[in-house]
């Protein structure tokens, strides 16, 4: 059995997509049976950020075939450029081939558009992962205007996608209202985000706790975009909290000039460029109190960002500005863990003053959601896709 995977991002690149596809092929190259090319990029998530590989990768019975692209910023404009870069020239990479079955994960929608077009020209199943709800959120995070006539395009573009779809994970039960009311001839399984092997079995430097016992790191480490919306919560409870708590920002993305800007004469924040995944888990170790926040939009009700899974296999305590389905997630799942509503800096300070400083016990987590005990129950869904061809 063939099968195309494409994935706008894949390792060595620094993200959610990347990591998880990543995990994904690892248990889908263990069929012998099954042959595997993959269509990504060139490492690109961060301009801040470079990785080297190469764009083409042939090992056993995967190929990995990555894109060069455009040199951006994270911007919208940047990102089309990325994207009409990527479809180009992987409509000519499969241009003449047939695949037995067509996956694609995607948070921005397109990608799934791509796979979508590829899977009706060859006429093969497509299996679509589903991490955000690209339509659904653009009218959250973009000007009104724009949102507004862009909408109808959008619209027709996701109806066209997941009508093709034989069978569509959600990697949220969030996302159920919205897509099998919609989508009601695709299949649908959950199979969420997990924590990736490299997160297991650490443990915390006690000699680096007990060197700092006036005061306490804060840590964000991700994405600073607007999805996350650092600006809005961290300098004013920076300020709020004092210099008892050192506040520790690790990352980049399109809003990061706006939280540096927002953080003028805050004394206890500081800004560090992404690292590699090796040197994060020492960050997540050094650290007392570990980050999250999602901007208050409607919109990321649904969501469950994988940065949960991160912070939770840590054990450190964590601090989250949430609401909807992670608000949720996070009172049930995660021990030691304080959530305040978005943006809510009253409610983030009473938080931070409850958690309970040190290492939890969450080895029960850890068990339920090791990424590769969830993706090894994916390729096998993924693959009797492909068998029913």
């Amino acid at each position: 059995m063939k099968v195309l995977v494409l994935s706008f991002y894949y390792a060595p690149d620094l993200c959610a997509g990347s990591f998880r596809t990543t995990a994904l092929i690892e248990q889908l190259k263990n069929n012998s049976d099954v042959e595997i090319e993959v269509i990504t990029t060139l490492p690109n998530r961060y301009a801040s950020f470079e990785a080297e590989a190469q764009e083409l990768e042939q090992t056993d019975n995967v190929t990995v075939r990555r894109i060069a692209l455009p040199s951006h910023n994270s911007g919208m404009l940047d990102q089309i450029k990325s994207f009409a870069a990527f479809y180009k020239q992987a409509n000519k990479l499969v241009c003449g081939k047939k695949y037995d079955l067509v996956f694609a994960t995607s948070s921005r929608l397109f990608t799934a558009f791509l796979g979508a077009r590829i899977a009706k020209r060859i006429n093969a199943p497509l299996y679509l992962d589903v991490r955000d709800i690209f339509v659904d959120t653009l009218k959250d995070v973009l000007n009104p205007k724009v949102a507004f006539l862009l909408k109808p395009i959008l619209t027709l573009v996701e109806n066209y996608t997941f009508s093709a779809g034989s069978h569509i994970n959600l990697v949220s039960k969030g996302f159920e209202g919205y897509f099998v009311n919609r989508f009601k001839n695709a299949s649908y399984s959950w199979f969420t985000n997990g924590i990736d092997k490299e997160f297991l079995h650490t443990e915390s430097p006690i000699e680096l706790e007990l060197s700092k016992p006036n005061t306490f790191t804060v840590l964000y480490a991700g994405n600073i975009g607007e999805g996350q919306g650092l600006s809005k919560i961290i300098p004013e409870l920076a300020r709020r909290v004092g210099p008892k708590y050192q506040f520790k920002v690790i990352g980049d993305g399109g809003r990061k000039s706006a939280l540096v800007e927002a953080s003028k004469g805050v004394a206890n924040i500081s800004f560090h460029p992404p690292v590699s995944r090796e040197q994060l888990i020492k960050e997540y170790l050094s650290a007392d109190i570990l980050f999250l926040h999602l901007n208050d939009y409607p919109a990321f009700e649904k969501v469950l960002p994988s940065k949960i899974f991160e912070y939770a296999a840590m054990g450190k305590p964590i601090l989250a500005g949430v609401s909807g389905y992670a608000a949720e997630f996070i009172n049930l799942e995660v021990d030691n863990a304080e959530v305040f509503y978005p943006s809510n800096k009253q409610q983030a300070v009473a938080s931070l003053a409850t958690l309970k400083l040190g290492q939890t016990n969450r080895d029960g987590f850890i068990k339920k959601y090791t990424r590769k005990n969830i993706m090894i129950e994916m390729a096998k869904s993924i693959i009797s896709y492909g068998d029913k061809k």
